[in-house]
């Protein structure tokens, strides 16, 4: 299937052939026709399948025929949890648009008023906003959505996550009830099913299946840790090895993210936190370093994380495992990407054995337990089911050359230590308890 089979116009078609694009990804090639037939759509897909694309098309296409209704208001409202999300749909709407005279701007927190008001004080065609910051346009009147045609929800789970139902019902309320709506998000609850049923009508479910995270080229890898002061003995080492040529440090808080980040600093790393509480201008600012080479390092929560495309990432890290099984795969996906190869490291405590359970659960692998010389827990993990799991140790695959270049903990990989020794990286498979994915 080409994109000239899915109804979209030349301005738009001529756009994506600019970007080297042949074909609709599965998301792309179910959702875009129904949009543009003006139905309604919940879409059930993650980060990486090509679902912003899915929306931005459809809208790009409706701006081809002139509104009906005069005003100032947007004919098209797409919200988004974070302020990365909405900066890579507003992205995505200069990049499709090029050949287009459309008017799209932000509408999001931590971005001075003033521009915001001078973008709605004119007509505009697209605004891509997060939910708070749009309330309080509403509050303050200074957006007007009576004019509104198509308003899309992206990543709604995540919104319904971070709090934002009321805020989204809110804005909904303000649009036309004849409004068409599409709703994407990667899981489908009770609480999304709700949330759907209040706001789309007669909507058609398009669920594609994710790319699995056995099929990514990303190597996973599990390291057990006693405490803090293992965790950065480890990490420490590991960040010392050249391979790592950009990497990302997931953390459970921002002010974890900040001090790390400052720790990182002061040792002598490239590195940089990315989080919620930064100012959009700092975000923006760590991004573009990152993306530049500035930055080797960057620390950052799962919020802040959302929506970041950088390519080049060589390496994840889970300093702290997430709470939620979807975030590890959105964490893991930002390196092996574009057909590159990718290492996926995480660290786990006796207090995080519940989420690597999630984990596991999710993915349906078990993730191997790597352990590196000198750095040995000195207890293993309690697994579901009761007691230790058991382990089976031997050395790495004499076939599997990135076992052996990465991880050693003195020296060279392979070469003596001092004390005769060959330097090796330990790799521990173990069997699962009851509760755990099938090995």
């Amino acid at each position: 299937m080409s994109f000239e089979t899915l109804a979209l116009s030349e301005p738009i078609l001529k756009a994506i052939a600019a970007c080297g694009y042949t074909e609709p990804t599965p998301i792309q090639a179910q959702s875009i026709p129904l949009a543009i037939a003006g139905k309604d759509l919940i879409g059930s897909a993650q980060t990486g399948t090509g679902k912003t694309a899915s929306f931005v098309l459809p809208a790009l296409e409706r701006l081809l025929t002139p509104s009906t209704l005069k005003g100032k208001g947007p004919r098209i409202l797409v919200l988004t949890p974070t302020r990365e999300l909405a900066n890579q749909v507003t992205d995505a709407v200069r990049t499709y648009g090029k050949f287009m005279r459309v008017r799209c701007g932000a509408i999001l927190g931590g971005m001075p008023y003033r521009e915001q008001m001078a973008l709605l004080s004119q007509p505009v065609d697209i605004i891509v906003a997060t939910p708070g910051r749009l309330i309080d346009h509403l509050d303050r009147r200074s957006i007007n959505l009576s004019r509104l045609e198509l308003l899309v929800l992206d990543e709604a789970d995540r919104m319904l996550d971070m709090g934002f139902s009321e805020d989204v019902d809110r804005i909904a309320a303000a649009a036309p009830d004849e409004r068409q709506t599409l709703l994407f998000t990667a899981t489908m609850d009770d609480a999304m099913a709700k949330l759907a049923k209040r706001l789309l009508t007669d909507p058609i479910r398009i669920a594609v299946e994710a790319t699995k995270v056995q099929e990514l080229q990303i190597e996973q890898r599990l390291h057990v840790t006693d405490d803090m002061r293992h965790k950065n003995r480890l990490l420490q080492h590991l960040i010392a090895d050249a391979s790592v040529t950009k990497a990302i440090i997931f953390s459970a808080t921002k002010r974890d993210a900040d001090m790390l980040a400052a720790e990182l600093y002061a040792q002598g790393h490239a590195a940089a936190a990315l989080h919620g509480d930064m100012s959009q201008g700092a975000r923006n600012k760590t991004i573009v370093n990152m993306r530049r080479g500035k930055v080797r390092l960057l620390v950052a929560t799962d919020v802040a994380a959302r929506g970041l495309d950088v390519n080049g990432i060589s390496h994840v890290i889970n300093f702290d495992l997430p709470k939620f099984a979807e975030d590890y795969v959105h964490r893991i996906g930002r390196t092996g990407r574009a057909g590159a190869s990718g290492i996926a490291i995480s660290f786990c405590s006796g207090n995080e054995v519940a989420y690597l359970d999630r984990i596991e659960r999710f993915t349906g692998k078990t993730l191997p337990q790597h352990v590196i010389e000198g750095f040995e827990p000195t207890r293993p993990l309690r697994r579901a089911g009761g007691g230790a799991p058991g382990a089976r140790k031997g050395r790495p695959s004499s076939s599997d050359p990135r076992k052996k270049t990465f991880g050693a903990a003195k020296g060279r990989p392979g070469a003596p230590s001092a004390s005769g020794r060959r330097d090796q990286q330990v790799v521990v498979e173990y069997r699962r308890g009851r509760g755990g994915a099938a090995k």
